[in-house]
């Protein structure tokens, strides 16, 4: 490791990923907010899904100040997070052949609709199956993963595939397989993930695409305000009563 503090090189790091991920991912980021716009403005209603710590980044799109009122979170009981006990059993449930298949069957989610799967190796079984199921029905999936993992690892689904495989658009994180951006000799494992940091980066720049592309066509953006500012409880009971039928966190 190079000069500088470690906190120096971890800002370093991550200001070098969100650039890579600014200018080689431009292209897709618009074509994910404009297929969540065509979503939108089409009726459909919006998903976000991810296990383990990927959940971190799909949890920061829904029911967000400043965000879409209709990104809804697809949830996998046992993998929303470090929640469950023990905490390794949410790495053990993802991969389970069959989960994905369970949960979108009694999940709302319909043809019309749009679903983000955020998995940084997407080689498990879960993200796998989701996104093959859910285009079965379908749904239109955009996929947040990172594409390095697909050429250096083996796929754990029995189909051999990863998630970027069977999406309609894939945003490349850029992450190294292990997500760890520091090293140093004192230290027998590198350390220091930027995995959320970039991949909630990359979930922020699609929703102000989504925003915007609604606002060119002349359509409100149904964006919510925080409740911690005066007017904001108005605001966002206004939102959600015009789109209630497609906010599923509110029952």
């Amino acid at each position: 490791m190079s000069d500088g503090t470690p906190a120096d090189l971890f800002f370093d790091a991550a200001i070098g990923l969100l650039q890579r991920v600014r200018e080689e991912e431009a292209e897709a980021i618009t074509a994910a907010g404009t297929l969540l716009a065509d979503t939108v403005a089409a009726g459909g209603r919006l998903f976000a899904f991810g296990a383990g710590h990927s959940s971190l980044a799909a949890q920061d799109v829904v029911y967000r100040a400043g965000g879409l009122a209709l990104m809804n979170l697809l949830a996998v009981p046992g993998v929303v997070g470090v929640d469950v006990t023990p905490a390794t059993l949410g790495s053990a449930l993802e991969r389970v052949d069959g989960l994905a298949s369970a949960v979108l069957d009694s999940s709302p989610l319909r043809a019309g609709d749009a679903l983000v799967i955020i998995s940084l190796s997407g080689r498990n079984a879960l993200p796998v199956e989701m996104a093959l199921n859910a285009r079965a029905l379908g749904v239109r999936v955009i996929g947040v993963t990172s594409v390095a993992y697909a050429t250096e690892t083996s796929s754990r689904h029995s189909s051999g595939t990863f998630l970027r495989d069977h999406c309609d658009i894939v945003l490349d994180s850029k992450i190294a397989v292990g997500d760890a951006e520091l090293s140093l000799d004192t230290i027998p494992a590198p350390f220091a993930p930027a995995s959320t940091v970039v991949t909630s980066a990359l979930m922020q720049a699609v929703m102000a695409t989504t925003a915007a592309t609604l606002a060119d066509r002349g359509i409100e953006p149904p964006l919510l305000r925080s409740g911690n500012v005066d007017g904001g409880h108005d605001w966002n009971g206004r939102v959600m009563t015009e789109y209630g039928d497609r906010i599923f966190y509110r029952r």
